[in-house]
């Protein structure tokens, strides 16, 4: 067995980084991983959170969840009541972040979908060009099912694109014999 050639991961101490690009990509990446977490924390604690940071190139950014207002009259006053407008402001903000989080969990759903069949139409690319009859035996009865249902829509659509091209040729005939 070969050894490895890398110290693996290792402590990196904490200094300031000299480098300007590696400072500005090393903030970059840090600002993201900071509003993932912000994200996180909003959606599974119901929190109100806010984060203000200059990078080091002098730009100002910024993270808050419900709103800015909900964030510093909470911050200033943590025992006043929100207002109606920043209440309103506030629970249509959750309401989207809700809106979006159950969105975006449909979509991860649609794209393993889509991988998995992606993967699957590969696979059954290998077997085409291998000659399905050679590799059938191969096949799992799970596998033999997804076969059967995509021989099965194969064969429907190219009954299908038949009729239209048996339809395309009669319509024709018929057009010439009128002198059209």
């Amino acid at each position: 067995m070969e050894r490895k050639k890398t110290k693996g991961r290792q402590k990196i101490p904490i200094k300031k980084i000299e480098n300007e690009d590696a400072l500005l990509t090393t903030f970059s990446k840090r600002r993201e991983g900071l509003y993932k977490k912000a994200s996180e924390l909003v959606r599974e604690c119901d929190v109100d959170i806010g984060i203000m940071m200059i990078s080091p190139a002098g730009k100002p950014h910024s993270f808050f969840h419900p709103t800015l207002d909900a964030i510093v009259t909470r911050f200033q006053n943590p025992d006043m009541q929100l207002s109606q407008g920043i209440l309103l402001d506030t629970i249509t903000a959750r309401n989207k972040v809700n809106e979006l989080k159950n969105r975006l969990e449909e979509l991860d759903v649609v794209e393993d979908a889509t991988i998995a069949q992606t993967t699957f139409y590969d696979q059954m690319a290998e077997i085409r060009q291998k000659g399905w009859w050679e590799s059938i035996e191969q096949l799992n009865a799970d596998e033999v099912t997804i076969f059967n249902a995509w021989l099965s829509d194969t064969c429907s659509k190219m009954c299908h694109r038949l009729k239209q091209l048996e339809n395309g040729a009669s319509s024709s005939l018929g057009r010439g014999s009128f002198g059209v």
